[in-house]
């Protein structure tokens, strides 16, 4: 249930996402999430990918600094609510949200929002446990 992420360091200059991107199109490897977090100096790229060791490797052969993480993919109504539906299950149980973000799934009403957990595994039980539902890296690669 746990979903490898890339995190890749870019200078916050003209073109770096670009090539990035362009690297990982010409390799074949398909981006399935995406966020940007910037400062003046850097960005750090957050995907998730169908093949991220691959991506990793060309990232790495190529100069960039990339690394890999589990992250948790969740389903949530995409309606009013939705999201802090999953959110109060998280609250009441004391995990914490390193930080999370979303993305849309094509094939149905639902939203599906990408967590980072300080504590993965307690997270995944607690979720699972309250019946929210937790998207595998094989549905997220079909998407």
């Amino acid at each position: 249930m746990k979903i490898t992420q890339m995190s890749v360091f870019i200078e916050n200059t003209k073109g770096k996402l670009y090539a990035l991107c362009d690297i990982l199109g010409r390799n074949k490897i398909n981006i399935k999430a995406l966020t940007l977090a910037e400062s003046p100096e850097f960005g750090i790229v957050r995907l998730v990918v169908d093949k991220a060791e691959d991506a990793v490797k060309l990232l790495k052969e190529n100069g960039f600094i990339a690394s890999i993480a589990d992250i948790v993919a969740v389903e949530v109504s995409d309606n009013p609510g939705g999201l802090a539906s999953a959110l109060k299950v998280l609250a009441d149980n004391d995990i914490n949200i390193e930080y999370m973000y979303g993305f849309v799934e094509k094939a149905s009403d639902k939203a599906l929002m990408v967590f980072k957990f300080e504590d993965i595994d307690r997270a995944i039980a607690v979720l699972c446990k309250n019946g929210v539902s937790i998207i595998s890296k094989d549905k997220i690669c079909q998407l």
